[in-house]
């Protein structure tokens, strides 16, 4: 029998396999014996009777656990088997702490370690209660975001949604004891970065190498990031294909949105907030390329990600307050969904490249390279110029485009726009025809 999750053969006994026993320990329990070889044949072992008693001896001393260490037989041949049971609370050696996965021994670090220490306490990050802030403090416009996605999606009926927002936060679970959890804060109040440094969103548009031609912040609670973030990517930094059915204008885009969305969602929802560095977004001609820092679940890779899997959110309350609005689903599907929307669109698959402690993935565009720039709907470049000017420019490309995408182009409040384009319309240098849902801009 091969080595795995649960088995670990040894020819003879040393004292540095109090590692493996402490990582066992650490995981779903194991058995260790000593006098096999690596197919697990029995070859014996000659100090038998003196390992019974030194090796209970020296696990307890050295890492506070009892083990059961049993002398067994086979052809005369003696050989150990020390049964490891898992630990309810986290075992060290020498103050390091070892996990089994699979058929190997990783020592925990960094944020791996931080994630495992509070699993054993019985909580994830995003669990952990605040101190200092009230519900009164969250912000009303990401109550209301999280109130008309829920409705929109099915997953909260109109009834559900009419209780206070005390309410809502303890039917999604994020009060322990009346406070607030970390995923509360970041899920509902204006500025989440006052606790969590980092906790925004980052674009870039990139020319040649690390030539950033333009930029872009997105700020808030996590549902407003959510609900402005991707918006914003296919309004200002996506550069879409004109075609015209009869008279009808169609923008054809070099990324599904879809992929696009379930891949921002899945950096939100799995991002290492605790590393302070920001979900960062680079945007090529050719690439996309989004990035976050993460713990991924110990035992996973890239190959686990792209096969079917459960669902094992880094921030499961994060992550459940995302589904019931109505942005995800829980069936670890995502990426499945997204290799779709690609392929439907007629582009290559995502490609994941795992680092030490953040995760990356590109998105290869397709450029028809046959057809004129001058034909691409996109804001290329920084806007300049006044506030009436660069509201020309917008609605040039995009005449259909609504007051409120206007204004998170452009950067200024949607009242702000509102006044403006009143006053340009009243000058005559812009007009509005059509109705409000199929109407479009002029500029005369």
């Amino acid at each position: 029998m091969p080595e795995n999750q649960n088995i670990e053969w040894k020819e003879s006994w040393r004292d540095e396999y109090l590692k493996w026993i402490c990582g066992f320990a650490n995981a779903q329990g194991g058995k260790i014996y000593i006098g096999t070889d690596d197919e697990g044949s029995i070859i014996g072992v000659p100090d038998s009777k003196k390992l019974l008693e030194d090796i209970p001896n020296k696990v307890r001393d050295i890492l506070g656990i009892l083990v059961d260490v049993n002398l067994l037989g086979q052809d005369d041949k003696d050989y150990i088997e020390i049964c490891v049971a898992p630990s309810s609370y986290p075992v060290n050696y020498k103050g390091e702490y070892h996990y089994r996965s699979g058929s190997t021994k990783q020592l925990l670090k960094g944020a791996a370690l931080t994630e495992f220490l509070l699993s054993k306490t019985g909580y994830k990050w995003d669990a952990v209660p605040m101190d200092g802030v009230t519900i009164e403090e969250l912000d009303k416009e990401s109550f209301d975001i999280f109130r008309r996605e829920a409705l929109r999606s099915g997953r909260m009926t109109e009834e559900d949604l009419k209780m206070s927002n005390r309410q809502l936060l303890d039917s999604l679970g994020l009060l322990d004891q009346g406070k607030l959890k970390r995923a509360a804060i970041l899920l509902f109040h204006r500025n989440p970065e006052k606790w969590v440094t980092g906790a925004y969103i980052k674009i870039g548009y990139f020319g040649e190498g690390s030539d950033l031609r333009y930029q872009d912040e997105i700020h808030g609670s996590l549902f407003i990031q959510a609900d402005r973030v991707v918006e914003l990517i296919y309004l200002k930094y996506m550069k879409a294909m004109i075609s015209y059915d009869n008279v009808t204008r169609i923008e054809t885009y070099p990324l599904p949105k879809a992929a696009v969305r379930e891949a921002v969602y899945n950096a939100i929802i799995h991002s290492n907030y605790a590393a302070l560095v920001p979900i960062q977004i680079r945007i090529h001609e050719d690439a996309v390329y989004i990035s976050n820092d993460c713990v991924f679940p110990i035992g996973w890779s890239v190959d686990t990600l792209m096969e079917r899997h459960r669902s094992q959110p880094y921030n499961p309350n994060i992550a459940n307050g995302f589904f019931r609005a109505g942005y995800v689903e829980t069936w670890g599907r995502g990426i499945e969904k997204i290799c779709e929307a690609c392929k439907n669109h007629g582009v290559p698959g995502p490609e994941y490249k795992l680092n030490l402690e953040d995760i990356m993935v590109k998105f290869t565009t397709l450029i028809n390279d046959d057809i004129p720039k001058d034909q691409y709907g996109t804001l290329d470049g920084t806007l300049n110029g006044t506030l009436e000017e660069k509201i020309k420019i917008v609605i040039k490309e995009k005449p259909q485009i609504k007051q409120s995408q206007i204004a998170l182009i452009i950067g200024c409040s949607e009242r702000k726009v509102k006044r403006l384009m009143k006053t340009m319309q009243e000058k005559r240098t812009i007009e509005r025809v059509g109705g409000r849902r199929s109407g479009q801009w002029i500029v005369k």
